[in-house]
Formats: structure tokens, sequence, C-alpha cells
């Protein structure tokens, strides 16, 4: 042991532990390399090529890291005679067998740590090298998946699979065409889509057996309702935006549509060229950000009824516009004087611009933060976009219009209706999910889990916040286009250029333990929120009861 450990220290005098780390570095990087050149139906062989590559890989690798350590430790005993002068303590065969020792050790060190970072690596992202579309066990000459079924949550089929090998797609164009951004298409465009992002959990592909039984794969059903999805489809009629619902206790996603769309089966000509089908790639939900308008006075409310002590018995005044840093703020109309309660349902600029003032700039985006709307969510591995409310440098009327989400502020859909679901649920969240269960040949579905984010408001003030955009149904919407429903809502009318119409949100929530649905409707350029966006999602929630 003695002995041993003086090798140690020599080593430590050599840095040999920074060798050796290089040597690893650059095995590492030669591995990745070699990986990266490797046909796509040479990784669907799984464990078989972990053992072969980095058996062969080690063999040019191992040896002249043997040659480094060898010539860095020589140079230390040769240089002042130090093995001579051990010679006359120690025997030269125990001397040896030290060194032998201690170099087996390394070695044998070298080995475990890179074999351990490929394993991560290859546990963690094996199922993405088989589902490669360049894997032709899994894929035909036209690109498409040849394995797997994609379901909704009731049954019908959306994407499958025929005998000739071939993938098909839904009966019925008005479906296909709702349904494409969540089911896919069968040539990959759509990145959100099932067919694409969920490949691994269609073909079967295990770490045991790679995708060598993947032909058959499994079915995969979405959480999605078809028939709410064309619903919402038809509401959009052949409107840009997005509509989505999703149950805030379960994170279960009902309704998933992205327009503008088009037929996977039939594909059109000018589909690349045509102004109407721009951005037809996009999944809108998930994929993007748009200026909020109004529906961003739902954070701004929140800072308000937890910074500001007096703000119930405070009046606010509107003349229709307000001076704020020199320049003018306008609103809709003139709402006269109103409270806190009045100036929502008014969506009153000059008092939400006030209170943005007043609150400033770092409160202003901290609770933006805590909102969730400027982060991403992973939503069964498929990240979000991030939305922005950039406050630097901004003067008081810059953070006037930034507080009813007008200047630089950019919110995604997807985190939107998450925030919804937030107040409806007492200040935390369920993240949505697109995956209900996945069902293998001969084994039992494996359960899905729910996760919360973290919390984005206090309880009380969610409850709060929950009674006055209860108020803003009965005050301003009108309770006729949403009977039956105790629903909480907020409308949005977003400036997006002089020349061109403001976008038309409406989000909020339904307060139904039968039916606790948060929801979002965005029509680009559709003009006002509640006429426009409200009248969608109307359609939409009432067809999501009636399911």
């Amino acid at each position: 042991m003695k002995l041993l450990a003086l090798e140690f220290c020599k080593c430590r005098r050599r840095k040999l532990t920074l060798v050796c780390a290089g040597l690893l570095a650059a095995q590492l990087l030669w591995f990745g390399a070699y990986l990266t050149r490797q046909d796509a139906e040479a990784l669907a062989q799984g464990w078989m090529l972990l053992l072969y590559n980095l058996a062969m890989v080690d063999a040019i690798m191992l040896p002249i890291g043997v040659a480094v350590i060898a010539s860095r430790s020589c140079e230390l005993e040769h240089r002042g005679h130090t093995l001579k002068l051990l010679e006359t303590a120690v025997t030269p065969g125990r001397l040896y067998a030290a060194k032998l020792a201690w170099g087996a050790l390394v070695l044998a060190g070298l080995l475990l740590a890179g074999l351990a970072l490929f394993l991560f690596r290859f546990f963690s992202d094996g199922g993405h090298w088989a589902s490669s579309p360049f894997n032709r066990h899994l894929y035909n000459r036209d690109g498409a998946l040849i394995s797997g079924t994609v379901l909704d949550r009731n049954g019908t089929v959306l994407s499958y699979v025929d005998d000739n090998g071939d993938r098909r797609c839904a009966d019925g164009k008005t479906l296909r065409k709702a349904t494409l951004h969540a089911a896919g298409d069968p040539q990959g465009n759509i990145g959100t889509g099932a067919l694409t992002a969920f490949a691994r959990k269609l073909t079967g592909y295990s770490l045991l057996f790679g995708a060598y039984n993947a032909r058959e794969g499994n079915d995969l059903y979405l959480t999605i309702d078809a028939d709410l999805n064309e619903t919402a489809y038809q509401a959009l009629d052949g409107r840009k935006g997005t509509v989505a619902v999703y149950n805030y206790k379960t994170g279960e996603v009902l309704c998933m549509v992205s327009s503008p769309s088009y037929d996977p089966k039939n594909i059109p000509d000018d589909l690349e060229t045509n102004d109407k089908y721009q951005g037809v790639y996009l999944n809108r939900l998930l994929s993007s950000s748009f200026t909020p308008g109004s529906v961003f006075k739902t954070v701004t409310l929140a800072a308000a009824l937890e910074k500001i002590p007096d703000l119930y018995s405070r009046t606010f005044y509107c003349e229709g516009s307000v001076e704020i840093g020199g320049e003018t703020v306008t609103c809709t109309a003139a709402h006269g004087e109103q409270t806190i309660q009045d100036a929502l349902a008014n969506s009153c600029n000059v008092a939400f611009g006030q209170l943005a003032v007043e609150l400033g700039a770092n409160t202003l985006e901290k609770y933006a933060g805590k909102a969730g709307l400027t982060k991403s969510y992973d939503v069964n591995g498929i990240p979000t976009a991030a939305g922005s409310v950039d406050l630097s440098g901004a003067t008081d009327n810059d953070l006037a219009w930034a507080g009813v989400g007008q200047y630089h502020d950019s919110v995604n859909p997807c985190a939107l209706m998450i925030y919804m679901g937030a107040i409806a649920n007492g200040g935390k969240a369920v993240q949505p999910t697109l995956i209900q269960k996945v069902v293998s040949p001969g084994l039992p579905a494996l359960p899905q889990f729910t996760h919360t984010t973290r919390r984005m408001i206090k309880a009380d003030t969610a409850q709060a916040m929950a009674d006055m955009m209860a108020n803003n149904v009965s005050a301003t919407y009108g309770t006729k286009r949403f009977s039956g429903m105790d629903l909480c809502a907020k409308s949005g009318t977003a400036e997006v250029g002089a020349d061109q119409k403001p976008h038309a949100w409406f989000t909020g929530f339904l307060r139904n333990e039968e039916a606790p649905y948060a929801f979002v409707v965005l029509v680009e350029n559709g003009g006002g929120g509640s006429e426009v966006a409200g009248t969608v999602a109307a359609k939409v929630l009432k067809a999501a009861l009636a399911s």
C-alpha cells in the first residue's frame, strides 16, 4: 500500500489527473463525432452499438493513454535517478508490481468514467437516435413514420399505418386540418405533432432491444378531443390564431388548434408561396409569442392587489386619456370615476397605466415572471416559446403602456393559459400534457403523472382576481353568450401597428368542479377581443361542456 501511495504522490506531482481528464475528453469528442456520422439504421441496434463502438474507440485511445501516463511517470523517476534509489529499499519486483497495479487502477477508472458518461447519454438520448427520420427501419422513402397509431382521447384514429406500410391520416378533411398540429404530418414538417415529437413512444423503442420490434409500434392516445378541435377550427373560420382548452386539475389539453392549417392528405401546391399559409408549420399555441394587450392587465392587477394596501378603497378617474411621463396614454372611452373592479371590467388603460407606474418596472417584471409569462414550459418534451417583459430603460410612459400589455410585452398563449389555470386553482397550476396513455402490444398502459408549477400568486389574490374576472363577464362581455357557465375571463385587444388590425384575445377559466377548464383564444389581426375572440371561446366552451 505504501508503494501505491507513493505512485499516487508522483501522479499528483506530474498532474496526471489532468492528463487523464484530457484523454477522456478527447475520447468523448472522438466518440461523439463518430456517432454523428453513423447511419440511423445502425443507431437502431440499441445496446449492441454501445458495446461494439465503445470497445473499438477504447482500443485506440487506451494505448495512447498508457503511453502518455508512462512517459510522464518515467520522466520524474529518471530525471533524478529516483528509480535507482527506490531499488535500494524495495525489490524491483515489488516496485514494478506496484506500478502495474497503479496503472491498472488508473485505466480502469478512465474506462468506467467513459462508460458512465456514454451510458448516461445512451439512456437519455438513445430513443432520439433510434427514432431519427433517417432510420429506414422506421421511416419510408417519403420520410413518413411507418410505426404506431395516433388516437384522440376517445379512440378516434388520427394517424395510422395501413397494410402496405404507408402512413395514413384521419377520415374527414376538416378533422385532419383541425388536428394537424397535434397529430402531425407524415412528412414531419410539424415539429410539435405526435409523429415527430413522440416518435419514440410510437415506435416502442426500448433500451434493451432497440428498434428491432418497432414495426408493430404502439398506440399513442393524445389528450385532445378531436371533435372539440374541429369545433374550434371551424370557429376560427379561416383566420390565423390559436385556440386551446385544458383541464387545470389534471393538465390534460382537450383542445389545441393552430391556424392556418392544411390537409396533410391533399397538400396544397402553393403551400410554400401563398400568404394565407404563412407560418403554417408553426404551432401558435406552443411555439409563438404575441403582444398581449389587455389580458396582461391580470398581471398588473395581481401585483397591485399584493403591493398596494388601499387598492380597494381607491377610485380612478378616466377622461379617455391621461398624460404620463410627458406623453398621452389613451383609453377606449371616458369611463369616469371607477373602482379597481370597474377599471378591470372597463379594461381602462388610464387606471392600469397609473398603477403600473406606481408599482414600478422591477415589480411589474417580477410579477410577469411569477406568472410564468417569461419562461418556457416543457409539454411532454416540447418546449414552449418564452415571453418577454423587459422594462430596462423604460420611461414612465413606456411603463404605463407595458402595464396594459403594450410597449414591448410579448406572451406565449400556452403560458397565459397556464396562468389562468393557476388563478382558478388557488395560485398553483398543473402543467399541460398532450399524452393520455401509451398502449404497447401485450403490455398494460403506464400511468401518466401530473406536475404542478411553483406558486404563481397567493391564494387570496387568486380568489379576488377570479371574482373580478367573473364580474367582467356579467358587467361587460354579457352572460347571454356564456349561458350556464360560471365563467371568469379577460379580453384583450393588442395593437400591433397602425396599418394592421389588433390581435384579439380572450382568456380565462370555468369555476366548475365537473369541468375545470382554462382556455385561451387568439385571433391574429382579428379586431376586438371580446367581440371576436370571445365569440370563438363561447362556441368552444359550449362544445367542451356538452362533450
